[in-house]
This record gives C-alpha cells, structure tokens and sequence, in this order.
C-alpha cells in the first residue's frame, strides 16, 4: 500500500469516514474562521482608533459678538467709550456723555438715547426707539445754546448695526455739521 502524507489537518480529517472527525474537521474549521474574524476585528478597531486620534481639533467657541451683549452693557461699555475716545481723537473735547432714558428732544415719545455734549456747548442724541441697537434710530442736533433743530433719521437702510458702523456714522454726521473743523 501506498502511504498517504496529509496535507494539512483539516485534509487529513476529512478523508476519514467517522462521525467524530466530521465534528472535530467543523471545529478546526470553526477556530480557524473565529481566529481570523477577531485579528480582522482587533486591526479594524485599532484602525477606528487611529482615525479618531488623527481628527484635528474642535474649533475654539467663538465669544458671543459685542453686539449681542444687551443693550445697556452695549452702550454703556462698548458704544460710549468707543465714541469718545473717537471724537477726542478728532481733537474735540467731550464734556459729557451718557446714557439716558426719557422724552424725545422736539418730536416726543419716550426712547432711549446717548446724550453727547461737545465743546463750544455743541450736543447730539442719538435716540433707540427700543432697548435694541437693532431698532430704529434717529440722530438731534443743537447748536450752541439752543434748541436742538436737526431731526433725522438714522442708519435706516443697514441691515446690520454694529459698533463699528454706528460710531463712524455719527462721526460721518458730525462732520458733515462741521463740528470738526471746515472739511
């Protein structure tokens, strides 16, 4: 008789005839298929692992936009002193300037204004229909000791109201007054 070599484990048990090597071929069959389901499992997740290391980093949380402070803290921390300082820079002094709720100069209705007076006793009011930069606004100005008699409306075609844009529009209107000096 010839003799057979197996060629593997799994071969060699096939080619027997009894019940107990089918069941013993089926688990040899069954831990080689379990054996390389868990190596593909183990290198799938080390490869979620390193996908989840290699993400960039969360974008810092952006601090809330000035203009979304209330209204009050806006004004009173952001608008004010901006303002000031940039009509001192245009070389004119600031003698007061606050924030004020009452009665409308000339045309009435209560409202919120930032009362400004400027040197040679000039004075503005930049009114808020609302406590709201977003509302409508309207722009007083008076002339040295007397009455304020410019009455007009501000910033009404600006979708967006921002520190920025309010004090170069009112520095634009003060200027156009001439209360800078002749342009």
């Amino acid at each position: 008789m010839e003799s057979k070599k197996p060629l593997n484990k799994i071969n060699a048990t096939k080619n027997e005839p009894d019940a107990e090597s089918g069941t013993q071929v089926k688990k040899v069959v069954a831990d080689q298929i379990n054996q390389k389901s868990t190596a593909s499992s183990n290198s799938t997740i080390d490869s979620l692992k390193k996908v989840d290391n290699t993400k960039p980093p969360k974008k810092p949380v952006k601090p809330p936009k000035i203009e979304d402070k209330p209204f009050d803290e806006f004004i009173t921390k952001h608008l004010i002193p901006d303002l000031k300082s940039s009509i001192e820079i245009k070389g004119i002094l600031v003698d007061d300037i606050k924030l004020i709720e009452g009665q409308r100069p000339v045309v009435g209705g209560n409202c919120w204004m930032v009362f400004c007076q400027i040197s040679e006793q000039r004075r503005f009011w930049l009114c808020f229909n609302k406590d709201s930069i977003t509302s409508d606004k309207t722009i007083l100005l008076a002339e040295s000791n007397s009455e304020p008699s410019i009455v007009e409306s501000f910033l009404i075609d600006e979708k967006k109201t921002t520190l920025p844009l309010l004090i170069s529009r009112v520095l634009q209107r003060l200027n156009g007054q001439k209360w800078f000096g002749k342009n």
